[in-house]
Parts: C-alpha cells; sequence; structure tokens
C-alpha cells in the first residue's frame, strides 16, 4: 500500500474553526434544557461554553470582513502553530505584506489603549504581548519555510466594542476595530511584488510549515452546521427572555407558582448568553 503523501494544506478552514472545536467539545458535556427551560428563554450554552460561543462570533464577524480583500490576498483561518492546540485567527498575505490577525469580541465593553497596555472594561490583558508573540512565530516560521526573511505584522482587531481609546499606539502591534480593518490595509504602500506574495502564500498554506504534526482536516461544512444549528438556538432563547421582560406580570405569575426555582434560571441566563 503507497503512503499518502499529498501535503496537508488549510485553504479550507474557516474563520473560527478551532475556537468551534473546542466549543462543541464543551457543549457537549452541558445537560439539554427542559421544557419549562425553554419555554422561559434558558441558553442552551453552559458556562464554560459561553467564552467560546462569544469567540467564534468574533472570528467569524472579522473573517466575512476578510472576504472584501481583493484576489491579490491571500486569506487563512484558525492555523493550528507549535506543538500544542494554539492557533492563529487569521493571517494575510498581499501587496501591503504578511499579517497575523487576533481577533479579539469585546462587544458592549470600552477598550483602552496605552504604549504597552491594553485595558478592557479597567482590566489589563495580555492582548498585545500575545500578539506581538504570534507575529514573530510566523515571522520565524514563514522565513524558515520560504528560505527568505518574512516580516510579519502583528494585528489585534477589537469586535463591536463600546469604546475604542488610543492614548498612544503601540511599538509592535496595531490595533483597530474590524470596521477599520479594510481601509486601513488598503492604505498601506506596498511591499511586497507578486512573487514574494506567491512564494510566501504556497508556504503558508502548508500545515507541516506551521506544526509539528498536523491533524487531520476536519469536515469544515458539517461544522459550519452545527455552530449555526446552536446559534438558532441561542438567539431563539434570547428572544424568548426578551418577551417575558416585556410581559413581567404574566411571567411572575406562572414563576412564583413554580416555587421562585426558574425565576433564579432565568436570571442567571440574563448574563447575554
Amino acid at each position: 500500500m503507497t503512503a499518502d503523501i499529498t501535503p496537508l494544506l488549510l485553504g479550507t478552514r474557516v474563520p473560527g474553526q478551532a475556537v468551534i472545536e473546542e466549543l462543541m467539545s464543551v457543549q457537549r458535556l452541558v445537560q439539554p434544557r427542559t421544557r419549562l427551560q425553554r419555554i422561559f428563554g434558558v441558553s442552551p450554552l453552559g458556562p464554560e461554553s459561553w467564552p467560546w460561543y462569544k469567540g467564534a462570533l468574533g472570528e467569524i464577524a472579522v473573517g466575512r470582513i476578510l472576504e472584501g480583500l481583493g484576489p491579490e490576498w491571500l486569506v487563512l483561518h484558525a492555523i493550528p502553530v507549535g506543538r500544542g492546540s494554539s492557533d492563529i485567527d487569521h493571517l494575510l498575505v498581499g501587496p501591503a505584506g504578511v499579517f497575523t490577525v487576533n481577533t479579539k469580541n469585546h462587544s458592549g465593553q470600552s477598550v483602552w489603549v496605552a504604549g504597552r497596555t491594553l485595558m478592557v472594561a479597567g482590566k489589563k490583558t495580555r492582548h498585545l504581548y500575545n500578539a506581538a508573540y504570534e507575529a514573530a512565530r510566523a515571522s520565524k516560521l514563514l522565513s524558515a519555510a520560504t528560505g527568505m526573511a518574512v516580516e510579519v505584522t502583528a494585528m489585534v482587531v477589537v469586535v463591536e466594542p463600546k469604546s475604542l481609546t488610543i492614548r498612544s499606539n503601540p511599538d509592535q502591534v496595531v490595533v483597530l476595530r474590524e470596521g477599520q480593518v479594510l481601509n486601513w490595509l488598503a492604505r498601506r504602500r506596498r511591499e511586497l511584488g507578486p512573487p514574494d506574495v506567491g512564494r510566501i502564500a504556497a508556504a503558508a498554506v502548508l500545515a507541516r510549515t506551521w506544526h509539528r504534526k498536523p491533524l487531520p482536516a476536519v469536515d469544515a461544512e458539517a461544522l459550519q452546521d452545527s455552530f449555526s444549528a446552536l446559534r438558532l438556538l441561542v438567539d431563539q432563547a434570547r428572544r424568548r427572555r426578551a418577551a417575558w421582560v416585556l410581559g413581567v406580570p404574566a411571567a411572575g405569575v406562572l414563576v412564583l407558582a413554580n416555587g421562585g426555582q426558574m425565576l433564579a434560571a432565568i436570571l442567571q441566563s440574563l448574563g447575554g448568553r
């Protein structure tokens, strides 16, 4: 029997794929909702599922925006990198250079940036450090794979923040709202000609460029279908909660009739899930 030596390519991976895979793994451990919980709009997401779900929404939103880049750009998503389960949310290779994009879904939160500090709702994060490290690692791996020095720019893209205040720009990382990405890239001067873009892109699509032991390809379409089905349930639950809030008097009678237990469940589910 001849061994399959076909290289594993990354072009079929979809935005948020690594996060969605983890979400589905965690979500399988969540107990199904009871009929009464569904009626009252209790979220199908478990507490541990919610951060993964929110992250997936952010990466999907940015992925859709990146579809607006022209055909001269290579855009890859959810690239497994290193030895473990780390991944690069998005990689861009085009005339303006090479970029790693770290997506952060901080919808409804205030984000503040100054130099080496990025704060979300008043709390310091490691977003800038992680993004800079990610770009440096990508530069090293792409340089080794292509035999040429490949510079990589780190980007942190913040999705739907309540506000984004940049007091001073970080030295090594570009911080943008999701709606600013395409215009920012369009204003960049040309750094790479077509031969170099092609050379880097050819290396970037190979899984072995990034990971010591590339995992088998996953059915991305089936994964997307599973996430879409879960998202539909989450949205339905949110709308149902909103309807109950608008009908508080009637809901209150039913809740009291059930000993107040459902009230606790409703209040717990009102955390945005």
